[in-house]
C-alpha cells in the first residue's frame, strides 16, 4: 500500500474543487478523504485547493501553504484541518549538542508554526475554524488509522 497516490473521488456532489486531481500525501489523508466522502454531516470539502500565502521565519521568504483540507459542514461550520503526527506539532527537544537533525527539526516545527498561524488568522477572518488533527483526532472521529 503506498503513502501517496491519487484518490478517487466516489462522490463527486460533495468535492468542492477539481475532483479529477486529488492527491493524498499519507495513509492518514487518504482515510480522512473517505470520512469526509462517507460522512453524511460533511457537505462538502476538498484537498490542497485552499493557498494561504505566509512568511517563514526560517528564511524571511513569501511562500505558499497548501491546507490540507477544507470541509463544510451541514450546519454550514467551516474547517481548515491539517493532518499531521502529534509528535510534528510540538516543539523538538534540545539535545545537548545541536545536531543537523536537530537543526533540521526544529526549522520544520518553525515553518510549520508560520503556515499555522496564518492559516488561523485566515480562517477567522472568514468565520471558520483552523485545527490540526493529530492521531488522536483521527481516533476520536473514529477515522480507522492503517499501518503499512
Amino acid at each position: 500500500m503506498s503513502y501517496k497516490g491519487k484518490y478517487k473521488i466516489k462522490n463527486k456532489e460533495k468535492y468542492i474543487g477539481d475532483a479529477k486531481d486529488v492527491v493524498y500525501r499519507s495513509l492518514w489523508e487518504r482515510q480522512c478523504f473517505k470520512w469526509c466522502e462517507n460522512n453524511p454531516k460533511v457537505k462538502g470539502w476538498n484537498s490542497e485547493e485552499i493557498v494561504i500565502p505566509y512568511v517563514s521565519d526560517v528564511d524571511k521568504r513569501l511562500h505558499r501553504y497548501f491546507v490540507d483540507l477544507l470541509i463544510v459542514m451541514e450546519n454550514e461550520e467551516v474547517y481548515l484541518v491539517e493532518i499531521k503526527p502529534k509528535k510534528q506539532t510540538m516543539k523538538p527537544k534540545v539535545p545537548n549538542r545541536k545536531t543537523k537533525k536537530y537543526i533540521k527539526e526544529i526549522s520544520t516545527y518553525v515553518v510549520n508554526t508560520n503556515k499555522w498561524k496564518a492559516a488561523d488568522k485566515f480562517a477567522n477572518k472568514k468565520g471558520w475554524k483552523f485545527q490540526i488533527w493529530t492521531e488522536e483526532t483521527l481516533k476520536n472521529l473514529g477515522i480507522k488509522l492503517l499501518k503499512s
